[in-house]
């Protein structure tokens, strides 16, 4: 009935799942974990699953780049994200950066936009709580 080939590939499957490998599609925090504790400089890295990273500017279905909100929230679809310093745009297709916050409590929430820099809204966002020494 099961072959070889289909009990590797469900112990594959089951092992991914449950390094958290395998995900659904959407945005995701590498780092910080939601609720660490951190300090400055904070190291923040994206991840995505269902959509190609390009840099802005690149108008293509599927395709878009990140962008980084401090406090802030999700955006409704085809919002264009404000460029302001708490809204950081990563048009350049980057992953990772550091940034330096207050000490506090704050919410990061990366935020996905097409190259027009457009929200693929609260479907394609994740928003974490930190705490800064």
């Amino acid at each position: 009935m099961f072959n070889n080939k289909w009990l590797a590939s469900a112990a594959l499957v089951g092992l991914l799942a449950m390094s958290g490998v395998a995900r659904a599609e959407g945005v995701f925090f590498v780092a910080p974990k939601d609720g660490a504790t951190v300090s400055n400089p904070v190291h923040v890295q994206f991840g995505i699953d269902g959509m190609k990273v390009v840099p802005a500017g690149t108008i293509a279905e599927g395709t878009g780049h990140h962008h980084l909100l401090i406090d802030g929230q999700p955006l409704p679809k085809d919002q264009v994200i404000p460029a302001t310093p708490t809204s950081l745009h990563f048009g350049k297709g980057q992953t990772e950066t550091d940034i330096t916050l207050p000490p506090g409590d704050h919410t990061l929430t990366l935020q996905f936009g097409d190259g027009a820099h457009r929200s693929y809204g609260p479907e394609w966002s994740q928003t974490i709580k930190v705490h800064v020494q």
